[in-house]
């Protein structure tokens, strides 16, 4: 449906690792978001509907009479709501508005973040499609010495002068922002409104604890099956599987790495990225390694069948690994929540598998074969 296509917009632009979003019955969403700190901004950024209108202020009328409940007819009252987080208060000015809409927000291309030089304060820079550049245009050329407000959710951001016909489908809203406020004002704005409001029905944080022993389970079984997986290298390839194993670690090391760099947060389905790529550096060295085996029954010696052996292999291992990784890319481009989480831990697995495989195990072979001269390869 159209609501959850844009709550999961809002929430994929918002930087959430691995959301799960999905419908429950007829009427109802479930997103959860893991990792997140600030749950009353989570909800803030999908509940607000951001239906956005432009429309003039009656500058003739009687804002005063207004308030006491005559208002003229086409008029309407709506506020400027200006939160002062430190104080915890909210001021409201209230203003007199035409209620027709000149037009709204179903015209939008863009909206991002900008920073005012003069005044050093963060604003939304909004950008139209050609017919709502078209529209724009006219509406500053035909009310030029009027004010123009900006109006989001019934709440007025702004009601700026019109000064002078305005092209190039461009305009900025501003309401002393914080760079938090401008940002998720511009997620919701590309993302676009909600058909309907939503009303939050519940709101359940699950502690670190309880997701803990998920993952524990998880690093419990990738940890034995790696050890397995390490000592039978070592058994079946002998010095070779050493080296090999070595390979595993650093690629795993350097794995995790990446993922704290990006922030990443581990999940389930990242761990099981992280297997896979476990799995395909061992295949990585195992297809090397019987290359090596096939050289030296030819009778060559040991650093010829060696680098022979990573000659051959060499285009069999970056051929599987580059269609896994398109593979991975369609999975991200297509997917959502868990899928993309798979996605992105297989794909720096996959990356890194590449330079461990054929790079740094090709290296330690170098290295042993230049210190000293080796007769025989143990594998």
């Amino acid at each position: 449906s159209q609501a959850l296509e844009t709550i999961r917009n809002r929430v994929d632009k918002f930087g959430v690792a691995e959301p799960l979003i999905q419908k429950q019955g007829v009427n109802e969403i479930i997103v959860q978001l893991p990792g997140m700190k600030d749950p009353e901004r989570a909800i803030a950024l999908i509940g607000k509907t951001a239906v956005l209108e432009f429309k003039l202020v009656d500058e003739t009328g009687d804002i005063r009479k207004a308030l006491e409940g005559n208002v003229p007819e086409g008029d309407e009252v709506l506020y400027q709501r200006i939160t002062d987080k430190e104080a915890g208060t909210v001021r409201q000015t209230p203003f007199l508005l035409k209620k027709q809409t000149l037009l709204t927000g179903d015209s939008l291309t863009d909206a991002r973040v900008a920073i005012d030089t003069q005044f050093n304060e963060p604003y939304v820079s909004i950008t139209f499609d050609s017919e709502g550049a078209r529209q724009f245009e006219k509406i500053t050329s035909e009310n030029v010495g009027k004010r123009l407000a900006i109006v989001l959710d019934s709440n007025v951001y702004s009601a700026p002068n019109i000064q002078e016909k305005i092209g190039g489908g461009k305009a900025m809203i501003t309401g002393r922002f914080t760079h938090e406020d401008a940002s998720d004002l511009a997620i919701v704005l590309r993302a676009g409104a909600l058909p309907a409001p939503v009303n939050i029905i519940q709101n359940v944080t699950v502690g670190p604890s309880l997701g803990q022993d998920s993952i524990e389970a998880g690093v419990k079984a990738a940890v034995i099956g790696g050890l397995l997986v390490l000592l039978f290298m070592a058994v079946y390839y002998k010095f070779a599987g050493v080296i090999a194993d070595f390979a595993v670690v650093l690629n795993i090391v350097m794995l995790l790495g990446a993922m704290a760099w990006f922030n990443a947060t581990l999940t389930l389905p990242g761990i099981a990225g992280i297997i896979l790529t476990i799995g395909m550096g061992v295949d990585s060295n195992v297809l090397i390694f019987e290359r090596i085996k096939e050289e030296l029954r030819l009778g060559r010696t040991p650093r010829a069948a060696v680098d022979a052996g990573y000659d051959r292999a060499w285009w069999t291992v970056i051929d599987s690994h580059v269609t896994t990784l398109i593979t991975a890319a369609v999975l991200f481009q297509f997917g959502s929540g868990p899928i993309k989480g798979f996605a992105v831990s297989l794909s720096l697995g996959i990356l890194i598998n590449l330079f461990t495989a054929l790079v740094g195990t090709k290296v330690v072979f170098d290295i042993m074969h230049q210190r000293r001269r080796v007769e025989r390869v143990s594998i």
